[in-house]
């Protein structure tokens, strides 16, 4: 009986487009709209959350069956593109938030380059590498 459903599923999944990344992260906002709506109690935040949960859900479903491949795959690849823009500020936030307890960044007075030097030294002198200046701070 599984069987025979599974095959009719895959029969009616023919030439559909499917879940992809997109409709993936779709899935999880529905499902923390669904937590979030369960720990608001308020009446009319709630309605809201049904409604934009009632919507995903739909959109959702609308484009995982859709047969317009090619449409629902750009969509993905803009996505995809929106997302890596967002994680790799992500990324150099994290990376600047950790380096800023191992380092400080100075600029040098005569060009205005940056100059990374390690923390906990006390004053010291430090030397520009792209004008050749010394200046004294305390890192």
């Amino acid at each position: 009986m599984t069987n025979r459903l599974k095959e009719r599923f895959q029969r009616f999944m023919i030439g559909r487009y499917g879940m992809d990344q997109l409709g993936q992260f779709m899935a999880y906002v529905v499902l923390a709209l669904v937590l979030l709506n369960f720990i608001i109690r308020a009446p009319l935040p709630s309605r809201i959350m049904g409604v934009l949960e009632f919507a995903g859900i739909v959109l959702m479903y609308g484009r995982m069956f859709s047969k317009n491949i090619n449409k629902r795959s750009k969509e993905n690849q803009a996505f995809l593109r929106r997302m890596f823009y967002v994680t790799e500020y992500l990324k150099k936030l994290r990376f600047q938030f950790e380096e800023g307890r191992k380092y400080r960044i100075f600029k040098c007075p005569g060009c205005g380059q940056k100059v990374r030097v390690p923390r906990g030294h006390g004053k010291i002198s430090i030397h520009c590498p792209k004008c050749g200046e010394d200046f004294i701070k305390k890192s």
